[in-house]
């Protein structure tokens, strides 16, 4: 099921693309160039990054451990490969393998979202809510007028319209006029129900991944922040409570506090700055995924 998964986000994400192109261009273009020129800045810049942040995600391996001689540390048995756990270290069922520092098995990526993949995924997510809001924020005029609007709406790449006298096919360019001189071609009615749709549609998909994504970003910026997985969630969630009935406060081992938790997750360590996310970078995340260092370390 995975490369269906994969397949339907292509395929949207493409299409949604295309009717940004082939609406917003010629809105923007006959209505203000210098929204235009600003669109295609941010617009593009958040192409490149959810392209990019895909990708990784899609085809980066989220880290395996290696043979059982070479784990410099064990906490377990994995009852399904019989071979050494390292700290952080979980089985995918889908993968069939342990997956270091996994968080879980994503369809829509046909990968496991661990050690190395983490942050492509979550960054990945964020640049796809920016894009939406992207969406909304420069079609919010487009829909509204195409919706409310009694004025004729700009054709979409197309000036020309025929008109039939019996068997005589006569091309016009039929033109509206207002009162700022501003030209605007009028739609035949295929295209305006064409517009519509395509218009509908992107409305209806941005809405719903919106939404979707953006509780599933809001749940992962938590985990985050408290330094856990999805699954250390579960885990730390049951350990709170068991300790709790005997007194005893339980405290997650790997969270450092909210802000250095950012960091260790973003990687922005070693000399790295905020630039290695606003621009797409394939930095590692810090450390191997095999040893991690505790709230109880010598060095914390």
């Amino acid at each position: 099921m995975g490369p269906i998964f994969v397949t339907t986000v292509t395929v949207v994400a493409c299409t949604v693309i295309a009717i940004a192109y082939v609406i917003g261009i010629p809105y923007w273009w006959e209505n203000n160039k210098c929204v235009l020129l600003v669109a295609l800045v941010i617009g593009h810049w958040l192409l490149v990054n959810i392209v990019f942040h895909y990708w990784m995600a899609l085809t980066t391996n989220p880290g395996t451990p290696p043979e059982a001689s070479l784990v410099p540390e064990v906490v377990s048995i994995c009852k399904k490969c019989i071979a050494p756990k390292p700290p952080r270290t979980h089985h995918c069922s889908v993968c069939n393998c342990c997956i270091l520092k996994m968080d879980h098995h994503c369809p829509w990526l046909n990968n496991c979202i661990g050690h190395f993949t983490h942050r492509y995924f979550f960054m990945f997510c964020s640049y796809v809510l920016l894009g939406i809001v992207f969406l909304m924020i420069f079609g919010y005029r487009i829909a509204y007028e195409e919706y409310f609007s009694t004025l004729p709406m700009p054709a979409v790449g197309l000036a020309n319209s025929k008109i039939q006298l019996g068997n005589i096919d006569i091309s016009v360019n039929v033109t509206l006029q207002d009162t700022h001189g501003n030209t605007t071609h009028l739609n035949t009615p295929k295209q305006d129900f064409m517009r519509k749709y395509y218009i509908t549609f992107t409305v209806f998909i941005c809405i719903g991944i919106f939404f979707a994504l953006g509780a599933l970003t809001m749940w992962h910026a938590r985990l985050i922040t408290h330094g856990e997985t999805s699954i250390e969630a579960h885990i730390n969630k049951t350990e709170r409570i068991r300790l709790g009935k005997e007194g005893v406060v339980y405290k997650n081992p790997y969270d450092f506090g909210p802000r250095q938790n950012w960091r260790i997750f973003l990687g922005l360590t070693n000399g790295r700055t905020w630039r290695h996310l606003l621009l797409p970078s394939a930095h590692l995340p810090e450390g191997n995924g095999l040893t991690w260092t505790t709230i109880y370390s010598e060095r914390w």
